[in-house]
């Protein structure tokens, strides 16, 4: 006698869908992991570059680069601005709003510092228009990295 497995048309189906999770997982936890390098990078990128602006403009503590929200005051300071307008950040809206105008004109002072042209600043302006965003942001990168490392 042979014995015969016989899986009925039901867990046919938990089968098919364990499968099709499974592939779905995998396929999610690829596209996170991708996209957690991506940003990884960005960040290890703007941070090398502003690293280097701040050495050019002989900033002692160029390591503050590396911060999120310090390397901000920073960009603050070295642009003619008090590091302390970041506590804008603590009020919604109106001081991101506030912080973000500052930043652009600080940008906008340490590129003129370093010989480039100051409206290069301006490129952040197309971070608010979603058909430009991402052509913006990577202007910006571009940008960074001219002023850091270009002699």
């Amino acid at each position: 006698m042979s014995a015969e497995i016989v899986i009925g048309e039901g867990a046919e189906r938990v089968i098919e869908g364990f499968a099709g999770g499974l592939l779905g997982g995998a396929l999610a936890s690829f596209v996170i992991l991708a996209a957690f390098l991506i940003v990884a990078g960005l960040y290890v990128y703007s941070s090398l570059a502003l690293f280097s602006i701040f050495k050019r403009l002989r900033y002692k503590r160029s390591w503050i680069a590396w911060i999120p929200l310090a390397r901000c005051a920073v960009i603050l300071l070295l642009g003619g601005f008090s590091w302390k307008y970041i506590f804008l950040l603590l009020i919604p809206i109106l001081g991101w709003f506030a912080v973000g105008v500052l930043l652009i004109i600080s940008f906008w002072n340490i590129f003129e510092k370093l010989k480039y042209p100051g409206a290069l600043s301006l490129i952040v302006l197309g971070f608010f228009i979603p058909a430009l965003s991402g052509i913006a942001q990577i202007a910006f990168l571009v940008v960074l990295g001219v002023v850091a490392w270009k002699k």
